[in-house]
């Protein structure tokens, strides 16, 4: 008999070799019918699968985040499958399970291929699923696996199969469809109950833009035909949303093709909104101590060299810049660190003087490949709310806790009340990946940890996902929509002062190390305005909307007092506009609601003679007549609010 710890701590015993679908059954058919895998000892398996030994074992579905992966995961092999059948010698890459469903690679030949052959596939999907097809796993040789893919003459498998250790590969089965597979798999395909593809596009293999490009066929999948229904409904919104779109129509920014892929260009209502979020950061930034520096946008390479991250980005990097100086070359610069260590090093340090806070603006640049590519939250170059701090070990804890504090600020006061800390920790088992010594990168772990836990953050841990520098807590935020995004970041660092030899004088007066904190609220403005724009809509708080009012006079009569109006209130720190157009006051209010500008102000003759303005508020609200200046308090109360 083996024992199995379930996760509310209760212990059961069963025969050796038990599954994880049999342990389900023998609590309830109905709990079994939901299943869909398993977490065996904090791995995730088939729930057909033997259990040899004592375990800890979580029945997965539906509800769990690692039970919806393996029921997409699955899903891949369904759309695989369904292509194979429909499209007989086509050759496959990879297809996984992502955030918002799965994906597969897929190079058709010859072959044309567009979304206008979703529905054959979704059909011939259905199809296959209803037959409840189960998922076989078998474990395969080094020569089998290559002997099987070589006879198919899919070469894109056999490269992956060269990079895979003998004993250690598998295959999965289903129907007529066999795929090289880790696993996990749901039970068998009649769980799979609503499809639907979703998007196209090209993906060159393993990522490297030298090599064929793929077709990548993207999906979601659910196990009740209403959350399909329920998706649907959320990506119509999610389109009305997408900052993209709305950037347009708002006129917030635009990409050229002569500038080049990734270079944003902010247009005169985007760029006040980003300048009003850097003054807002720029104002609690001063109140919690920190110093403003200005940093080039180039360096020169042996700065990178130094830092490391040469070593790592260097390659996939813009190429250095020359110089009439033989051998002299410069880089766009990736990152602010390290111009900020030289600027910590540019006169002696005391414990006294510390901490140090460096805050900087600044814009920085990474070649991403053009298929990366996405709107703003993908550019080639971006500004950082980039700050370095600069402590002693003692100080390192309580300094971290005030970045959270200022994080957890600028959140609360854009809106985003739904959120989790992500502790990235070392993977344990790759430490190559990254630079210092084991017991700097311990006591950096150990900081963030109890940091996270004194501030009572909700917070996961994930190992593997650490900056190659130092650990780091990311702040994972849902949007109105539901979806997560990594907006803030902090990163404590012993690895960047040791390379850049930077000291301070102690108490005892000998030389220290300082430590070093990384730190980011927004991450990068664009990216930040990206996710911003589509949690509100483009409804932007009115301390922080472009224009907050606009004033509509009725016709060329009342344009004397409407400038009036305006130069008034524009005194009082508040911004809006007029609209001159020879247009109905009718069509300038639907216009006015379509720029989501947060207050109309009508002017006629009734408000002419009364020294008042009809004030509406965007939504339709109608908020009567009211007096230029009772109209100001309104705004200058809510804007403090």
């Amino acid at each position: 008999m083996i024992n199995i710890t379930l996760p509310d701590g209760s212990v059961r015993q069963y025969e050796k070799g038990t599954t994880a679908m049999q342990v389900a059954q023998s609590i309830s058919e109905g709990l079994a019918r939901n299943v869909l895998g398993a977490e065996v000892n904090g791995e995730v398996w088939d729930a057909s699968r033997s259990i040899e030994e004592d375990a800890s074992v979580k029945l997965l579905t539906w509800n769990d985040d690692k039970g919806k992966s393996t029921f997409w995961h699955s899903s891949a092999h369904l759309l695989a499958e369904a292509l194979e059948a429909l499209y007989p010698g086509i050759k496959f890459g990879i297809g996984p399970a992502i955030e918002t469903g799965f994906y597969y690679d897929v190079d058709f030949g010859d072959r044309e291929f567009s979304s206008d052959d979703f529905k054959q596939i979704e059909d011939k999907m259905s199809e296959l699923a209803k037959q409840k097809e189960t998922f076989e796993r078998k474990s395969v040789s080094k020569a089998d696996a290559l002997a099987y893919f070589t006879s198919k003459g899919d070469e894109y498998k056999l490269d992956l199969i060269k990079d895979l250790e003998d004993g250690k590969i598998t295959f999965y089965t289903q129907g007529n469809f066999t795929d090289l597979c880790r696993g996990p798999h749901i039970p068998h395909t009649g769980v799979i109950k609503a499809i639907k593809l979703t998007n196209v596009a090209g993906a060159y293999w393993r990522g490297d833009e030298t090599r064929k490009q793929l077709t990548r066929i993207y999906g979601v999948s659910f196990p009740k035909a209403s959350e399909l229904t329920e998706y649907l409904k959320f990506i119509e919104e999610a389109k009305k949303r997408d900052h993209r779109k709305l950037g347009k129509e708002l006129e917030l920014f635009a990409f050229s093709e002569k500038v080049g892929a990734g270079l944003p260009l902010w247009l005169p209502k985007g760029a006040t909104l980003r300048q009003k979020l850097q003054e807002f950061l720029q104002r609690a930034q001063v109140k919690a101590g920190y110093e403003p520096v200005v940093t080039p946008h180039i360096g020169h390479k042996q700065l990178y060299i130094t830092s490391g991250h040469y070593e790592k980005y260097g390659e996939d990097s813009f190429q250095p810049i020359q110089t009439p100086v033989e051998g002299e070359e410069f880089f766009l610069k990736p990152m602010n660190c390290p111009h900020h260590c030289e600027i910590y090093k540019t006169k002696p340090r005391s414990y006294k003087d510390l901490p140090v806070r460096f805050a900087e603006f600044g814009t920085v640049y990474r070649y991403e490949q053009s298929g990366e590519l996405h709107g703003l939250t993908r550019v080639r170059g971006f500004t950082q709310d980039d700050a370095h701090l600069f402590c002693r070990p003692d100080q390192v804890k309580e300094e971290f806790k005030k970045v959270i504090d200022l994080t957890l600020y600028v959140f609360d006061a854009l809106g985003f009340e739904d959120y989790t800390a992500q502790i990235s920790l070392r993977d344990p088992d790759n430490r190559t990946k990254y630079i210092g010594t084991d017991e700097n990168w311990s006591l950096a772990e150990t900081a963030i940890m109890e940091a996270a836990a004194e501030k009572g953050l909700p917070t996961v841990i994930e190992y593997g996902e650490a900056a190659f520098y130092g650990p780091k807590l990311d702040f994972m935020v849902k949007d109105a929509l539901g979806r997560k995004w990594q907006l803030g970041t902090i990163q404590v660092d012993y690895n960047l002062p040791e390379r850049f030899e930077l000291e301070y004088t102690g108490s005892d007066n000998q030389k220290h190390r300082p430590v070093m904190i990384h730190r980011a609220p927004f991450g990068s403005l664009e990216r930040f305005i990206a996710v911003l724009i589509e949690h509100c809509g483009g409804q932007f708080p009115l301390w922080l909307a472009p224009e907050q009012f606009i004033i509509l006079p009725v016709s060329e009569k009342y344009e004397e007092t409407a400038k009036n109006l305006l130069n008034s209130l524009n005194n009082s720190d508040i911004c809006g506009l007029i609209d001159f157009r020879d247009e109905k006051v009718g069509r300038k209010i639907r216009d006015a609601e379509l720029k989501k500008i947060p207050y109309m102000l009508i002017v006629g003759e009734k408000e002419a003679e009364n020294g008042t303005v009809s004030v509406r508020k965007h939504g339709s609200v109608d908020l009567g007549s009211m007096s230029p200046q009772a109209f100001k308090e309104l705004l200058i109360k809510e804007i403090t609010v």
